[in-house]
């Protein structure tokens, strides 16, 4: 059986991909995998790595404003057809999943031209401009939250499954997690970061956190800064005279999300699709900072689909300063009965089989 995968540009579209290619190779045996994305995005570093075969093809995201890029752009999008076309033919795939970004366009749409099975997964609560275009042309869509249904023309085909997780996220062992990130299971544990590379805007916030409760016996904070902003951090931190203490940690990355998802009392992060997936599989109660920048201003619309659940409260960039969010953590910690009704919603919304429900899908296409 061949499988086509497609999904790139960023790591909230390649991880599901990767994801979905591993509970496919687990399924069958005769799995014959190409991922195909382009030469310069995320995509062609993360998947050589995993294991698959990979191929690439030429696309370019369409720039905003009319501009003589925007010509360069169309081009390019010809370009890519034409390498997705003898891709296609090359590899004859019996299915093809695209998970988002500009390079799944051309492939997904020349195997729907091709009358091949095709299926897009979408992470976000708003759909991005190349899955939504694609919705006319796919026989399946699988959807991570359900406010994404009313933003596709043809909701019929849209199935609701979550997104892929980490399966370790499921089988920590807590004593050992407390152990391993030095926490102390009878004082409340805050775990922050702002995705895997950081947010300026909730560092500076959480900088401010950490000063105020850096002498408080009744708080632990662990606190991920992303690489580029550690070292101004730590910086900060020295220039105002903070000493800290063992119930603070800064990292500027940590490895092991699983142990202090499944540790934490309360977590503070951006609202990346993925990120958001692990924090409801866990069910954990959340404070949410959208990135204000990201395309479409999606973050906003994930953090506001867990907010109108009950599962965590948002605080948009603009909004946010160091005493607004030290004040919304402080009155959290205080509410005992609000976090655990929190962490409840939250759960509720964690779908951890969400890969298996993808690919089952897959497999009623190539029946």
């Amino acid at each position: 059986m061949k499988f086509m995968i497609t999904g790139g540009g960023t790591g909230g579209h390649i991880y599901p991909a990767l994801a979905i290619a591993n509970e496919i190779k687990e399924r069958y045996s005769d799995a014959d995998i190409l991922y195909v994305g382009t030469e310069k995005g995320l995509e062609s570093e993360l998947v050589p790595k995993e294991g698959f075969d990979f191929k690439t093809i030429r696309v370019k995201g369409f720039p905003r404003k009319i501009s003589i890029e925007a010509f360069s752009t169309i081009k390019e999008l010809f370009l890519g057809l034409n390498d997705a076309k003898k891709i296609i033919k090359e590899f004859r795939p019996d299915v093809v999943i695209g998970t988002g970004g500009y390079v799944c366009g051309p492939v997904v749409y020349m195997a729907s031209r091709k009358k091949t099975p095709t299926i897009i997964h979408e992470q976000n609560a708003f759909p991005g401009i190349t899955n939504k275009i694609l919705s006319r042309y796919v026989d399946k869509i699988a959807a991570s939250f359900e406010e994404s249904k009313k933003y596709f023309k043809y909701p019929e085909k849209v199935i609701l499954t979550g997104n892929p997780v980490r399966k370790s996220l499921a089988t920590v062992n807590i004593e050992k997690a407390y152990k391993s990130l030095n926490i102390d299971p009878n004082i409340p544990m805050i775990l922050s970061f702002g995705g895997s590379g950081g947010q300026k805007r909730l560092n500076e916030s959480m900088a401010y956190v950490i000063k105020e409760n850096a002498n408080n016996p009744n708080i632990q904070i662990l606190h991920v800064t992303g690489k580029r902003f550690f070292e101004s951090f730590i910086e900060d931190m020295n220039s105002s005279g903070i000493k800290l203490k063992s119930n603070i940690q800064i990292i500027p990355y940590l490895f092991n999300i699983p142990d202090a998802l499944n540790i934490a009392d309360l977590v503070i992060t951006s609202a990346g699709a993925i990120t958001l997936a692990e924090v409801t599989v866990v069910g954990v109660p959340s404070i949410i900072i959208p990135k204000a920048y990201t395309a479409e201003n999606h973050q906003e619309y994930n953090a506001r689909a867990l907010q109108e659940k009950g599962a965590g409260v948002m605080i948009l960039e603009k909004d946010l300063s160091g005493k607004v969010l030290n004040d919304t953590i402080l009155k959290l910690l205080k509410d005992s009965n609000k976090l655990k009704t929190m962490a409840k919603k939250s759960k509720s919304l964690g779908k951890i089989k969400a890969v298996n429900d993808i690919v089952d899908i897959i497999d009623s296409l190539v029946r």
